[in-house]
């Protein structure tokens, strides 16, 4: 099910699949606990390394997943952002980090809005949602900014209360 040529490119960023390469800024990411607590929480090397292969796998079950980000221009990692639908997740989400090095740019609005507009017209998609931790105002704007309104909270699995952003596809 995998096509590994699946990217999408937008004015200034770059959507590809993962390298090896990218796993020292990746797990730099996953190894602070106030950076990580959004999207898991704090891991060690080898339990970063398994995260980021299970999303390399998740490509190859489902035929979409996350997106390593770079600038086009400067082909610096910006972050990960894509579409997650594990077998207990309630539904497809869209979900985004950028390294803090990056913030301020609209880079995760940026991609999450190319993520969704391959969602809604390669997947069709109806809908899709971003599972938000309460507490992380910036990710709610961001949804927002991206498209998506305020739906409801969630318990998500063993990840706690979340609310629920969805985005239609007749609001891209």
């Amino acid at each position: 099910m995998m096509n590994k040529s699946i990217e999408i490119e937008t004015s200034r960023l770059r959507l590809r699949q993962w390298k090896e390469s990218d796993f020292k800024i990746y797990s730099e990411y996953y190894s602070d606990k106030d950076l990580a607590k959004y999207v898991g929480g704090k891991l060690d090397k080898e339990m970063a390394w398994r995260k980021m292969t299970s999303l390399i796998g998740h490509w190859y079950l489902k035929g979409f997943g996350y997106w390593a980000v770079e600038e086009k221009n400067t082909q610096k990692f910006v972050g990960c952002v894509g579409l997650w639908k594990s077998e207990p997740w309630p539904e497809i989400e869209l979900g985004y980090w950028i390294l803090p090095k990056m913030y301020g740019n609209g880079y995760a609005t940026e991609a999450g809005t190319a993520s969704k507009i391959f969602a809604f017209d390669s997947l069709k998609l109806s809908s899709l949602v971003s599972y938000i931790d309460p507490s992380n105002e910036p990710s709610k704007r961001t949804a927002l900014k991206i498209g998506a309104t305020y739906d409801s909270m969630i318990n998500l699995l063993n990840f706690g209360t979340h609310c629920v952003y969805r985005y239609y596809r007749d609001k891209t």
